[in-house]
């Protein structure tokens, strides 16, 4: 069963641990599906609309270490390497790591704490693996048409724990397209570029903003000038013009990097925060989401 959140405002679903996702990539407590306004109004679509393609990503969900796994490059062919959120996953080969691929996996513990209707507590206990080690807490709150997202990891092995983590925001306002109707505005005017040019066919650029000529037929994906987002009122917002749906993104974050990506369905802002936790250490940030109809 999924666990619910809800005030006048807002119904948000999160789905119980291994219900909507069992990969490898995804941090698995806390993966939020859906989230309804007022009543009528959702926010939440999958990766992808066709099934048993793309990695399982849906709502919104975070991942850590996308390009660097902890630990991953001093783990010998058969030897364990943490993924926060996921478990203790196994090196196949000499390969690099890539985030997309199935790993053998020891999920981690995780307890529940359903604290009254608005708020949910997900404690991912440590695993020790070869002196990495992270107790992790996930807190997930509402409030009017805010809600919040509050990581704390601490480290309780003997190693530093560096990666990243960000939120793969999978968003379609009521099942719209995208297309000319949706706009995503920055706080500034940010540099783009992209290793593949051919995944900016069809986007506008227009100074803080960032709109679309038409509904892309393939993935588009562009990174961005990263910022300090603790200068900024909000890191970015994401609007579908015709019915004002939006979404805004007012955390507090000093970003490592930043980058959109997206397919005809969905539109995923992705702002990422550097993570470092020496032994015996804590860190701790907080995403938050407000959903407006104006």
């Amino acid at each position: 069963m999924a666990y619910y959140l809800k005030n006048d405002r807002l119904l948000v679903e999160i789905a119980e641990l291994g219900e909507a996702y069992q990969g490898t990539r995804f941090d698995g407590t806390g993966i939020i599906t859906g989230v309804k306004l007022d009543g009528q109004h959702q926010f939440c679509v999958p990766e992808s609309l066709t099934p048993g393609t793309g990695t399982g990503g849906i709502g919104i969900c975070s991942e850590f270490g996308i390009k660097e796994a902890i630990g991953y490059e001093d783990t010998r062919v058969g030897e364990q390497f943490p993924k926060l959120g996921v478990g203790l996953l196994t090196r196949p080969d000499e390969a690099e790591y890539l985030f997309y691929r199935d790993y053998a996996c020891q999920r981690f513990e995780t307890q529940v704490e359903q604290r009254g209707e608005q708020q949910i507590c997900f404690t991912t206990e440590p695993a020790e693996c070869r002196g990495y080690a992270v107790r992790m807490q996930k807190n997930i709150e509402i409030s009017d048409n805010l809600l919040s997202v509050t990581y704390t990891l601490e480290n309780t092995g003997s190693r530093v724990i560096t990666t990243d983590e960000y939120s793969h925001n999978f968003l379609g306002m009521d099942g719209y397209v995208v297309g000319p109707d949706y706009v995503l505005k920055l706080p500034f005017a940010p540099e783009i570029w992209s290793d593949d040019p051919s995944t900016l066919e069809g986007i506008v650029f227009e100074g803080d903003q960032v709109s679309w000529e038409r509904r892309p037929e393939k993935d588009f994906y562009f990174r961005m000038t990263p910022f300090d987002g603790r200068e900024t009122p909000w890191l970015w917002e994401l609007k579908h013009r015709p019915s004002g749906l939006t979404v805004r993104e007012r955390s507090k974050l000093p970003l490592r990097s930043a980058a959109v990506w997206g397919h005809g369905h969905v539109i995923s802002p992705e702002m990422f925060v550097a993570v470092h936790v020496p032994p015996g250490e804590r860190q701790s940030w907080t995403r938050n989401y407000e959903f407006s109809s104006i």
